[in-house]
């Protein structure tokens, strides 16, 4: 079993995210990983605006897809298509 690259991660999270409330505790179990790198991630996706925080009432923080999120998904399923249908992805 390989280690994951970081697009991987990247569509891991968002896939969560899209499918789920997207609360952080969800995201990492689900994501696998750690807190720091959780934060890590989600900083960068909502800076690179993949991503939005939302906060409630009582201050907990849920995530969801940005057009450009999705977008990605969409784009990273057709290229990941794409690698394997060529045998590249070995």
């Amino acid at each position: 079993m390989s280690k994951r690259s970081r697009l991987e991660i990247i569509n891991d999270i968002l896939v969560i995210i899209q499918n789920t409330k997207g609360k952080p505790t969800q995201i990492m179990y689900k994501a696998n990983l750690s807190y720091e790198m959780l934060s890590q991630y989600l900083s960068d996706l909502i800076h690179k605006g993949f991503i939005l925080e939302n906060k409630d009432k009582k201050g907990q923080r849920t995530y969801s897809l940005t057009d450009k999120g999705a977008n990605f998904l969409r784009d990273y399923t057709i290229i990941k298509g794409f690698v394997e249908s060529y045998g590249l992805n070995e």
